[in-house]
């Protein structure tokens, strides 16, 4: 592709939106205190120090945290992974960080 004379260069991320869809919020818990927060680290770089703060703060207000982490970022949490937590915990936060 010849930049010099006029011509372009269209750079596309895969993760950007064309459009912005609705999106429901969760709805919020109930009753805080005494509840089951899983915090899942996908093994990126720095999700273990953001977990780390949200353990401390989660923990402060009456939850209890469970720590749990895939085997690699580069796949989706297996399949057992996900039914253990959604057994066991009421709500779930995933540390998306580098």
């Amino acid at each position: 592709m010849d930049l010099t004379h006029g011509g372009g260069l269209e750079l596309l991320d895969p993760t950007a939106e064309r459009e912005s869809g609705d999106r429901p919020l969760a709805a919020p818990i109930d009753g805080a205190a005494g509840l089951r927060i899983a915090l899942l680290d996908i093994r990126k770089p720095r999700g273990d120090v953001f977990l780390d703060e949200l353990e401390r703060l989660l923990s402060d207000r009456g939850f209890i945290v469970e720590r749990t982490a895939k085997p690699t970022f580069t796949r989706p949490a297996p399949a057992d992974l996900r039914r253990e937590i959604a057994e066991r915990c009421d709500a779930l936060v995933e540390a998306l960080a580098d």
